[in-house]
């Protein structure tokens, strides 16, 4: 998203407005709650379905992994125990993958399995099937949908079917995935014949995919949305608006909870707490578009950043003339009787918010070089 057009979101657009009316309700005591809410949120996703239809490289794939990446998780391994495994994010700390040990294998009954499973601690859960949905998938949801909580079907190894019809029965490949659609919905029609998302762990930006986190993202919390969002790997340039989107909404606390430093009466210490707020954001950012600083792709990075985020780079940011002028006029505020901290704030707030945004703006623009030239981040 490029920077002109940010302000035309109506997500940005209304973030900005809550958070503007902040100004009037004590701005001190909410920034650091509201900036709180939406950089501690914790989101946990379970994965489940019978053993052997790819759980683990599901699980892999959303943390932007492959198999061999150090901290993936064990594919293709007998399932020995009856606790669900949790996996943290490379980049992101408060989300967790959950994966689930194979429901119906002979070492778990489906009753046994259902009695361990703490529905209340997950957010959603994903049940995940290969050639078919069983009947202990079916069981599975039904008992998540008593305990009111929100699961979506996953049909995994959606690249090899394909692959394979088209090659030995000389189908399309639209024929092929109407072919899986209907026999998922043989499967499920107990349930009302729920949406089964088609997905290649191989090739994520293909099939479904998009389309199942926009209904995982619709039943969350925008807090949790957000979390989402930027926790998922860069596979495509439509992954790479949506984080673009969710950063800037993220920008407008951010920027709340750094502009309220101008109360510290302490000169330079303002200053110096509002480059550390941004700096972090910032360098949160970096690692939400996949980018490292590594030299094979600093060529693709035109911005800044291309070799990172620093207290150096963000410090020149707030060296320009215009920025300047702003925090000497935000000094001068707070000395005044009657306007002080009260008529910095929104000074201190604007300015800190464009700021953000022209990075964000920078770093999405060099995510969509990076990937352009075929080279996916994570």
């Amino acid at each position: 998203m490029s920077e002109e057009h940010i302000y035309e979101d109506p997500d940005i657009l209304r973030e900005l407005e809550d958070y503007v009316n902040s100004f009037q309700h004590n701005p001190l005591s909410n920034a650091n709650k509201k900036y709180d809410e939406f950089e501690n949120v914790t989101l946990n996703i379970a994965i489940t379905g019978e053993s052997g239809v790819g759980k683990s490289t599901f699980v892999n794939a959303i943390r932007g992994l492959t198999n061999e990446d150090d901290g993936a998780g064990e594919t293709g391994v007998t399932e020995t125990t009856m606790k669900a495994i949790r996996y943290n994010h490379p980049t992101m700390p408060n989300v967790y993958i959950w994966d689930f040990p194979g429901i119906g294998t002979p070492n778990f009954k489906a009753k046994k399995y259902l009695k361990a499973v703490h529905f209340d601690s997950y957010d959603f859960f994903i049940i995940i099937g290969s050639l078919r949905f069983t009947e202990n998938d079916v069981m599975l949801a039904k008992a998540i949908k008593k305990m009111k909580r929100p699961f979506y079907f996953v049909r995994s190894k959606i690249d090899q079917d394909v692959h394979n019809e088209t090659a030995k029965k000389k189908l399309t490949e639209e024929q092929v995935l109407s072919k899986i659609r209907q026999s998922c919905e043989e499967s499920l029609k107990s349930l009302g014949n729920p949406k089964v998302f088609l997905i290649s762990t191989f090739e994520l930006e293909k099939y479904d995919f998009h389309d199942m986190i926009d209904s995982f993202a619709n039943n969350l919390s925008k807090h949790k949305q957000s979390a989402l969002i930027r926790s998922l790997p860069v596979c495509s340039l439509k992954m790479i608006e949506k984080k673009s989107i969710q950063l800037m909404i993220a920008a407008v606390p951010t920027a709340l909870a750094a502009c309220t430093t101008v109360a510290i009466p302490i000169p330079g210490v303002s200053v110096g707490c509002e480059i550390g707020i941004m700096q972090g954001f910032l360098q949160g950012s970096f690692s939400v578009f996949g980018h490292k600083p590594e030299v094979e792709l600093r060529s693709m990075m035109k911005s800044r950043f291309a070799e990172g985020v620093n207290v150096d780079v963000v410090a020149k940011m707030m060296a320009t003339p215009i920025m300047v002028v702003a925090k000497t006029f935000e000094a001068i505020l707070c000395c005044v009787p009657l306007f002080g901290t009260a008529g910095a704030l929104p000074i201190a707030f604007s300015t800190t918010l464009s700021l953000l945004i022209v990075g964000i703006a920078e770093m999405t623009e060099d995510a969509k070089a990076v990937y352009g030239r075929g080279l996916q981040p994570f």
